[in-house]
């Protein structure tokens, strides 16, 4: 993985942490949940505060993340909102905690001034063992705590006041001023900055787990939609009257659920001949069929005229695998009818001419479902699932690994909105 640290393609836009009584409030923190302070004079930290370098010191990736749910969080700066995830089991993980840091924006202002916030992203179970936890998981509750408890401490004094408000003789009891003037020089005044958040309950939508090694939740009016590895425990066991199951090894179902629901980009020359879709992706599949003919050719160095000869003289093993045949012959009728007839296609090569509807609320969700249709796309698998784009490099030899690298920095990297708006529609 060291490649990927180096440019940036792995605990990349982490915020550095060197300041002293900042380290000395992440460590705050870490004794609340029971860990080991850290010893190191600086780190990095993503949006939730996990640090790559405080996982490795402690030897255990999973010190924000003990079981895999109910996740842990370590606020430092109202600056890690714009930061990435880097490390989580839920993919919705990213967005709740932007949610409760947006809606809480003035709290957290304030209270990191004075404090380091911390708790857990409580859910209604402690240990995912099979669906049925996931399923029970409706809505999920920021429990916010702080090292100094400058929250509880503020919620107190907040109740003192509405008390002295509203009870007539209150102002007599000179413990209780007493006790407000200490809260006071802890919380500063809580009329003009506010430090209890106000929103911490938010609704658990649709996602992608790690468990049972991967499994993704759709939530429709009617039906909700799990589609995973059917040895999955409580696969089509549980709750049968209001959960549909799909199995990740049939393309035709899966296929078939996303463009009745209205979550895919169904290939039409409109938006595929701006984006070249096609060539996209015709592209890497026949640099990965190179590289598996010859593996120690330098892929990144291939120009058209090399890769058209290759093409011919390898014609047995490319009509053998047969994706990029069937790529040409798609531009070919994309061309002459503006769309492809999708019911005759293999239901396997499917994945490869669509993509999430882009204005469709599970579109980074859905892509992400179609990239483990297409792993050839690595640039799809690392823009949507990061975690399964790792899980194929660690697979990958140093040539392929170099190739993917620097197309990774020459097309995402040095473009990332422009990217994704060209290929998939999305904007930011």
């Amino acid at each position: 993985m060291n490649l990927l640290r180096d440019n940036e393609l792995i605990y990349g836009r982490l915020l550095p942490i060197s300041e002293p009584h900042l380290i000395e409030r992440y460590n705050k923190a870490l004794k609340a949940f029971g860990l080991r302070p850290t010893a190191l004079d600086g780190f990095e930290i993503d949006r939730t505060g996990f640090s790559p370098q405080i996982a490795a010191e402690l030897d255990d990736p999973h010190y924000l993340d003990p079981n895999e749910v109910n996740r842990r969080f370590i606020i430092l700066t109202p600056q890690q909102i714009d930061l990435p995830v880097v490390h989580t089991a839920f993919s919705n993980t990213s967005q709740l905690v932007y949610e409760f840091m947006s809606r809480n924006a003035r709290a957290i202002d304030a209270l990191t001034i004075k404090d380091v916030i911390y708790g857990e992203i409580e859910d209604s179970v402690s240990k995912v063992e099979d669906i049925e936890d996931l399923l029970s998981i409706n809505q999920v509750e920021f429990r916010v705590l702080s090292a100094d408890d400058v929250v509880g401490k503020a919620s107190e004094l907040g109740t003192l006041v509405d008390r002295l408000k509203m009870e007539p003789e209150a102002w007599r009891d000179d413990k209780m001023l007493e006790r407000m003037v200490d809260l006071a020089k802890v919380t500063g005044d809580i009329r003009e900055n506010t430090l209890v958040p106000d929103q911490v309950v938010f609704r658990h939508n649709a996602y992608w787990t790690s468990h049972f090694g991967g499994l993704y939740v759709f939530i429709d009016p009617d039906v909700t939609t799990v589609i995973c590895d059917p040895t999955a425990p409580g696969f089509r066991r549980s709750r049968p009257w209001q959960v549909s199951y799909l199995s990740l090894r049939d393309p035709a179902r899966v296929f078939h659920f996303l463009a009745s629901t209205g979550r895919l980009d169904l290939p039409r020359a409109s938006w595929m001949e701006k984006a070249d879709y096609l060539e996209h992706r015709a592209g890497l599949v026949v640099r990965e069929l190179v590289h598996r003919k010859e593996p120690k050719q330098d892929i990144g160095g291939l120009d058209r005229v090399w890769l058209q000869s290759w093409i011919h003289a390898n014609a047995d093993m490319i009509n053998g695998d047969g994706r990029f045949p069937f790529l040409n012959a798609a531009k070919r009728e994309l061309a002459q009818l503006g769309h492809l007839r999708v019911d005759e296609i293999r239901p396997e090569f499917r994945f490869l001419v669509v993509r999430a509807k882009p204005d469709h609320p599970d579109a980074w969700l859905t892509n992400r479902l179609i990239s483990d249709f297409v792993p050839s796309d690595f640039l799809s698998r690392y823009v949507f699932n990061k975690q399964g784009f790792y899980a194929d490099y660690g697979q990958f030899d140093a040539v392929w690994r170099r190739y993917v690298v620097d197309t990774l920095k020459s097309t995402y990297l040095s473009d990332k909105d422009g990217f994704r708006a060209r290929l998939y529609g999305l904007e930011d």
